[in-house]
């Protein structure tokens, strides 16, 4: 006998978040052809939530609403209620979420969205207090049964506005890309700079590393100083605020307030890896030690807290512990003196344990707000002692801390966050040379070929206690293709090289939209939802779209595929007029239109010291850069009779054509100015 009171068919899921559901009182069923049939044959309307296991509100309304009698007598009543795990089902939660902006202008998670027996959305919103949630929905449930034409019609008219919305149409006029349509981006998008901040000029604010990847290159390409000191301000603020965990490391997935202060304290694999691919690019850039410290801690953490011993990442760290947000992480006065003893005062200055950095109840969350070496002059201490401190403090705290009950684990592993992190450990290698960062993507590579790759060189979507789930989408492919890219850049292993070509081929047979020359986010083999959408914007992951156009491009340039080029551009040349409208929500589509306006190398190293002599290269800031090598021959194109016996040699080539090889890094990097 179950020591619950209430099971339901949640019980038999995988996922940490449906599983949290399987002991509601609520009947809930999981998203499949059966609980969709049971509506139909019913004529009952749909109850669709959704959520992820680290999203504090939705823990919220479970509590109040989804664990209360009350509440599911009404549900359970009226409705078929599903729960939907939307980091399991993106293409669900994109559906309704388009239709809940649509109808409420706004959106967030905990999603709810009440639907027609087929899956039409009429109804949503996010969040709703137990009165409010149960007036609401037998409204709703009134409506249907009085009025059912009325909403049928409505439901029509809403789900013709998602399927048209985020559709991309092809542009008939001929690719031209120039530095005045970056520009025309960039403008109105430089409004919403916080240039005291850093970041938007607004709350909440959320890292979106893309964006400062685009501003970074860019800011670099046109030699522009104010934007280059906006984006060092940028990652400054946010390595020294509470959005960083200035213990154990990592950041969480945004700041409530202006100052990156008071984070909400869940902790993301896919900002975290992607947070550790945008500061070791700034390293490179700027040079400052602070971002290197950053990305070692960052993947101490990710070691520590989201690896399992066979190379996969887990998902998420949960916002609460004990039921309360951000307990594992906040510290309180009397803790700190006791623990730090004659240390204290010195570390209350660093950490601002004062009214800077005081939340609520007593707590306090470390803040900094002056670099390491502004502190040092003012404090009179020496550097490099000072920052031994420091690190003693933080094994201090994290020893400390190991003590608290910890935040609940979301321990499924997704193929596209897997290969962020795989590419950020690789990023990681190529900005600081430490092999073990290699080693440690490499792993996650095999792991991702071994057991979300199937024979016909399609991808399972999810992981979890070694079964393999759910067909992949566009986000699958599209960062795997990317990861695998770098690692070739980084090892130039041409197995790497292949399989981004075959999963590109697949993306191609199954994503593709013909009319449009764009990828569907789903796969023509899935069961089909209200709309089949396209993921265009760019958002705290780069949309799947422009992920792949980047693909495109590198790979038509590695591979000499005249046909992925042309597509590259065409998908570009689609989006083009839309940019200037949204400049934050286009970022990686502009970082595409770089290598298109500024000068774009591919820079071919050849020769038995051909990997040291990439990473030597990488060392120097150079964006617009596509590397390849080979320390034999090699049958890529570019790559062809190019061996000098006895040596290893540079060839800085553009459309298709080589400069006279050189053995001198120097020269290269003189060529490139």
């Amino acid at each position: 006998m179950s020591e619950h009171q209430h099971n339901n068919t949640l019980i038999n899921e995988s996922s940490p978040y449906l599983l949290q559901h399987a002991h509601n009182p609520v009947d809930w069923y999981p998203w499949n052809e059966q609980t969709l049939a049971k509506a139909k044959e019913e004529g009952k309307l749909l109850i669709i939530s959704i959520g992820y296991s680290a999203c504090h509100w939705c823990h919220v309304m479970e509590h109040e609403s989804f664990e209360d009698e009350q509440v599911a007598q009404v549900m359970n009543e009226c409705f078929i209620n599903i729960k939907v795990d939307r980091e399991e089902r993106p293409d669900i939660d994109q559906v309704y979420m388009n239709a809940v902006q649509l109808m409420q202008q706004r959106g967030g998670w905990p999603l709810n969205c009440i639907a027609l027996p087929d899956g039409k959305p009429v109804w949503g919103g996010t969040y709703f207090p137990k009165e409010q949630w149960i007036e609401q929905i037998k409204q709703v449930a009134n409506f249907y049964e009085q009025r059912p034409q009325d909403m049928l019609d409505y439901a029509q008219k809403l789900a013709k506005g998602i399927q048209q919305s985020e559709l991309v149409s092809y542009n008939k006029e001929k690719p031209n890309f120039s530095w005045q349509d970056l520009e025309n981006t960039l403008e109105p998008w430089s409004k919403q700079f916080d240039y005291k901040e850093g970041g938007p000029n607004r709350a909440p604010k959320f890292p979106i590393p893309n964006n400062y990847l685009f501003l970074m290159r860019y800011a670099h390409l046109k030699q522009d100083n104010k934007l280059s000191e906006y984006v060092q301000l940028t990652l400054d603020k946010m390595a020294w605020g509470g959005i960083y965990d200035q213990v154990g490391g990592g950041f969480a997935r945004y700041s409530t307030d202006k100052l990156w202060k008071v984070p909400h304290f869940e902790k993301m694999l896919y900002d975290n890896a992607q947070l550790v691919s945008l500061y070791s690019e700034a390293y490179t850039c700027y040079g400052k030690e602070m971002y290197k410290d950053i990305v070692e801690q960052t993947l101490a953490f990710v070691e520590r807290e989201l690896s399992h011993d066979n190379g996969a990442f887990y998902s998420a760290l949960d916002a609460d512990s004990e039921g309360l947000e951000g307990k594992f992480y906040v510290w309180k006065k009397e803790e700190l003196k006791s623990l730090l003893e004659q240390d204290y005062p010195l570390f209350a200055k660093y950490y601002n344990i004062n009214h800077k950095g005081y939340w609520e109840e007593s707590n306090y969350i470390l803040v900094k707000d002056q670099s390491d070496a502004d502190f040092c002059k003012k404090e009179n201490l020496e550097l490099d002692v000072f920052q031994q401190k420091v690190k003693h403090w933080q094994r201090q705290l994290l020893e400390e801390r190991e003590q608290r009950t910890r935040p609940a684990l979301d321990d499924k592993s997704l193929t596209s966050w897997n290969a962020l992190m795989c590419q950020a450990y690789t990023d990681a290698y190529l900005a600081f040379g430490n092999t073990y960062y290699l080693h440690t993507a490499i792993k996650n590579a095999r792991f991702i070929l071994d057991k979300q790759y199937q024979s016909d060189h399609s991808l399972w979507h999810s992981y979890k206690d070694g079964q393999s789930s759910i067909n992949g989408f566009l986000e699958d492919y599209a960062l795997t293709i990317s990861a695998l890219i770098r690692l070739y850049e980084a090892t130039f292993d041409e197995q790497w090289l292949n399989k981004a070509k075959d999963l590109t081929d697949y993306c191609q047979a199954h994503f593709y939209d013909s009319q449009s020359g764009m990828f569907f986010f789903t796969s023509d083999l899935d069961a089909p939802l209200v709309a089949r959408k396209m993921e265009i914007n760019d958002n705290v992951i780069p949309a799947s779209s422009s992920v792949m156009a980047n693909n495109l491009f590198a790979l038509g340039h590695l591979l000499d595929n005249s046909d992925y080029l042309n597509m590259a551009q065409l998908q570009l040349n689609n989006i083009k007029s839309d940019m200037p409208s949204y400049g934050s929500g286009y970022s990686n589509w502009a970082i595409l239109m770089l290598n298109y306006v500024a000068p774009f190398y591919e820079v071919a190293i050849v020769g038995t010291q051909a990997e040291q002599k990439a990473l030597d290269f990488k060392q120097h800031y150079a964006p617009n850069t596509l590397l390849l090598g080979s320390t034999t021959d090699s049958p890529l194109p570019l790559l062809q009779n190019k061996m000098i016996e006895g040596q290893t040699t540079f060839y800085l080539c553009q459309n298709k054509s080589c400069q006279l090889p050189t053995t001198k890094l120097k020269k290269v990097l003189n060529l490139l100015q």
